[in-house]
């Protein structure tokens, strides 16, 4: 929770305020910079800044600090008129969340993958109240029940967005729903992992994870109620891969995510280098050119990012990174470049990260 508040104590921070924070339109306070949406390059580049800058104050060990899903609603909303041309409506819900969302500078976490206990099963196949989907619907809103992953910072979260990043088949419209909530809501179930944090020995022991443990966590729903005004998108498969991969949603979180990296590894190459000044070795050749190619690595992850955003796009108003630059899944190793289970294959084909 510290590290958490530390986030906002650096960006209050007088000498940071410029550099952190920006005004949106129609407000009267500063809120972070991940809320901001670039109309320019130089935007864009400030954006990144602001969003490195919050990286070192965790050495780039905070993968879901608040920076992330508001990325990703960035992006979302920059995409706007995938919403609206399926349903003015959920656009215009949609729009008045995030108004409310990035002029309070809101945390929130996101839980948009399915558990699958039987892999062999489609998510919509798997035992009932498993995975998350709309069980009642009235003029007030929806009823889900079931549960979703992964909530990481889930427990120090202020809301939850609730989505699919995987796309779901015709057939599955119960699951195929999209949603914000209070992390309060009456029926809302954190259930988190195990905290490395309360296991760590001492800071010194546990320099990392005696701080910047995010704790994972499985969401369940029980028969939380949504109303009207915070559901983005109801029994829409298509709708529910569109909000990521037909908007700029996916492309956002993964710039931020590339953004991290950037810290990140740059902790890590200087915390090599000390380690070998620390036991006598930097001067010993093979050492030194050992650690030449991780600096040389971590120039290219720069380069890349760098990559991301002279070779951008203005899509309408707005200033985006180049998407085709960077693919999370191909990152993880976890992409085979096949379809699977009915969901399309990955179009971006990366021979060595």
């Amino acid at each position: 929770m510290r590290s958490a508040a530390s986030l906002y104590d650096f960006q209050a921070k007088p000498e940071n305020v410029e550099l952190m924070n920006f005004v949106p339109n129609g407000s009267k306070r500063r809120v972070n910079r991940a809320w901001q949406m670039p109309r320019s390059y130089d935007e864009m580049v400030l954006r990144r800044k602001a969003l490195q800058a919050w990286a070192g104050v965790s050495c780039g060990f905070m993968g879901r600090s608040p920076d992330h899903v508001a990325s990703a609603l960035v992006g979302q909303r920059m995409g706007i008129d995938v919403f609206r041309a399926r349903s003015p409506e959920r656009a215009k819900a949609l729009l008045d969340y995030f108004d409310y969302a990035s002029k309070n500078d809101i945390f929130l976490t996101y839980v948009i993958i399915n558990p699958q206990a039987e892999r062999a099963k489609n998510w919509g196949e798997q035992k009932e109240e498993l995975v998350a989907r709309i069980v009642d619907e009235d003029a007030g809103g929806i009823t889900i029940r079931g549960a979703k992953m992964l909530g990481t910072s889930s427990i120090m979260a202020n809301e939850v967005l609730v989505a699919n990043l995987q796309p779901l088949k015709p057939g599955e419209e119960e699951l195929a729903f999209s949603c914000a909530l209070p992390m309060n809501a009456k029926g809302l179930c954190v259930l988190s992992r195990k905290s490395y944090e309360g296991a760590a020995v001492s800071v010194f022991d546990n320099p990392l994870s005696s701080r910047f443990d995010e704790n994972d966590a499985l969401i369940y729903f029980d028969d939380v109620k949504v109303a009207w005004d915070r559901i983005f998108v109801p029994r829409d498969t298509e709708l529910c891969r569109a909000q990521f991969h037909d908007t700029f949603g996916h492309a956002y979180q993964n710039y931020q995510a590339q953004i991290r990296l950037s810290v990140k590894i740059k902790f890590l190459i200087g915390l090599a280098g000390r380690i070998t000044e620390a036991i006598g070795t930097t001067n010993i050749p093979s050492v030194s050119e050992q650690l030449g190619q991780l600096a040389a690595q971590a120039s290219m992850v720069e380069a890349m990012l760098s990559g991301m955003e002279a070779s951008g796009a203005r899509v309408g108003e707005w200033c985006v990174p180049n998407k085709h630059f960077i693919c999370w899944r191909c990152i993880h190793r976890t992409c085979r470049f096949t379809s699977t289970a009915g969901r399309p294959p990955c179009r971006i084909r990366i021979s060595s990260v």
